[in-house]
């Protein structure tokens, strides 16, 4: 599921409306600590309280994860 590109309070509306895919139960947002091409930074995203499944929005995908690339990329 993309979330669309619009202000902050509207993603997070979307976001709060996400239902996981295994339990069927609505994802609640934590702090997590992210580890991807071995830089580690933290993010607030939604999770499965029940399972553990955590939903990347197209905006970190996007965002903050091609950074990481590009940085990599530029060594």
């Amino acid at each position: 599921m993309a979330i669309p590109k619009k202000n902050p309070d509207q993603r997070e509306k979307l976001d709060e409306k996400l239902i996981c895919s295994r339990c069927k139960c609505p994802l609640e947002f934590i702090e997590l600590r992210i580890t991807y091409l071995d830089r580690h930074f933290t993010h607030k995203v939604p999770r499965c309280p029940q399972c553990g499944q955590v939903f990347v929005p197209q905006d970190l995908a996007e965002g903050k994860m091609a950074q990481v690339e590009k940085s990599l990329e530029e060594k």
